[in-house]
């Protein structure tokens, strides 16, 4: 019995030893459960409520070292020229200048009178080539202070070009109103109408220029920084009041003579002007190719030379159009520009050009000029450029001065009183109404004669009035 209690006792003890996890797990309870829980929900709370602060504290720290290790880069010279090189190659340029002055509430135009556009080109190299990203961009336009960059310089940031926006006064409208954004596609965008609604006085430097940006947030990662902002030249914006006086650069033939340098409107000169019946730009370049010393008379001692020089040559800039005019007599057809200068003419049957009218009797074609502005309204008008006419062949007049012949030049007209000299000989001339005239008496730098403009399209006739601004 003994040993049998013995063996049980023993066989215990192994059960024991084998499952000792049933002997010591004890049941939880409830409270134990609930403090577990809460932990948990504190522990999850917190650090969900962590994370944002520690993310902003990183950024933060990030971001200062950034301006810490920048500052240091930009105080080394050499350093400073390898931040320059490091700038954007991709720039937004305006296509072309914009067309001056600007005043308030009028459309802002490029000098074609053409919408705003903008275009991307890629600065690497010596010019600027077109460029083209593979997605669109949204450029807007802004206003800056005339006065950035300094001496315009070009080395300047897209910060610095942000800093320098200039936003509206205080109590007025934006400081731009209209369409001012536009999409890019293929390195191109235009804009609509945009006009300035406040002038530039009240600015440091009074003077603004437009700008164009990349809108931050509308392209692909990275895009904004690598585009470098357009720039226009700095101009002045005027209050709109002022564009009701403005000259006209060119002004044209139907101008009023206010429109003219050193003219003002409702002034003494214009009052003189109008008296004497010269209204518009046209009649005011006539009289002075006719009778120069009574436009001048007319004008008075106030207007001095220098002043009657610019106002002058200001004139003669306009365009003058394709309107010729044709002046009839018994013997002869004048064909005349707009400002009454004798273009080409055929007389008793023979035909001459311009070349050839400056070796005629200065005094008869003076007189046939001097009678067509007398008449100048009952004059015949016809279509055809200045230019081309006045460089025309000698039959092509025939077109338009039937039932005469066209004999060659340098030849004399064998049917009539008009004998054509070839310039090598002193003989005699008889032109019309055989007035007889020595080759000494012609005159060669006429007003009264048309003289193409070279190059800039400026007409600034030959004329001894000219000679007297001197």
């Amino acid at each position: 019995m003994a040993a049998k209690r013995l063996f049980d006792d023993s066989d215990n003890d192994h059960s024991d030893q084998s499952n000792p996890k049933r002997i010591k797990t004890t049941k939880p309870t409830f409270a134990s459960v609930i403090k577990e829980v809460v932990t948990l929900n504190f522990l999850e709370n917190f650090c969900s409520s962590l994370e944002p602060m520690l993310r902003r504290v990183v950024h933060e720290e990030v971001e200062n070292g950034l301006r810490r290790n920048l500052r240091s880069l930009t105080k080394a010279p050499s350093l400073r020229i390898q931040a320059i090189d490091e700038l954007p190659t991709l720039q937004l340029i305006f296509n072309k200048k914009l067309l001056l002055p600007i005043f308030t509430g009028s459309k802002i135009t490029d000098t074609e009178s053409n919408h705003l556009q903008v275009v991307l080109v890629d600065t690497r190299g010596d010019g600027k080539v077109p460029a083209f990203l593979p997605c669109s961009l949204k450029i807007e336009i802004v206003v800056l202070d005339g006065d950035f960059p300094a001496g315009d310089s070009e080395n300047w940031t897209n910060e610095e070009f942000d800093k320098h926006i200039v936003k509206e006064r205080t109590g007025k409208r934006p400081l731009l109103a209209g369409e001012l954004n536009a999409i890019m596609r293929d390195g191109l965008c235009s804009f609509g109408d945009i006009e300035f609604t406040d002038n530039s006085s009240w600015i440091r430097s009074r003077r603004f220029r437009l700008g164009a940006k990349v809108v931050q947030g509308t392209s692909a990662a990275g895009q904004v920084a690598r585009v470098r902002p357009a720039m226009s030249e700095s101009f002045v914006v005027k209050d709109h009041r002022g564009e009701l006086y403005k000259k006209h650069y060119p002004p044209s033939l139907d101008d009023d003579v206010w429109r003219l340098e050193k003219i003002g409107k409702d002034g003494a000169f214009h009052k003189k002007l109008s008296a004497e019946g010269v209204n518009t730009v046209q009649d005011f370049l006539k009289l002075n190719v006719i009778d120069p010393q009574k436009l001048k008379k007319i004008l008075g001692l106030g207007m001095s030379e220098k002043m009657w020089e610019v106002t002058l040559k200001h004139a003669w800039t306009c365009n003058m159009g394709t309107k010729l005019y044709m002046s009839r007599g018994s013997n002869y057809i004048i064909i005349l520009n707009p400002v009454c200068q004798v273009v080409k003419a055929v007389i008793n049957g023979q035909h001459y050009v311009l070349r050839d009218l400056k070796m005629m009797n200065k005094g008869y074609v003076e007189k046939l000029a001097q009678d067509a502005y007398a008449n100048w309204k009952s004059l015949e008008e016809i279509e055809g450029q200045v230019n081309e006419t006045a460089l025309l062949t000698m039959g092509e007049i025939g077109d338009q001065v039937p039932n005469h012949q066209q004999p060659k030049m340098g030849s004399s007209y064998q049917g009539g009183q008009a004998l054509l000299l070839d310039g090598s000989t002193n003989q005699m001339a008889s032109i019309a109404n055989n007035e007889q005239v020595t080759y000494n008496d012609w005159g060669l730098n006429c007003s009264y004669l048309w003289t193409p403009a070279q190059n800039s399209g400026r007409y600034f006739p030959e004329s001894s009035s000219e000679g007297d601004l001197h």
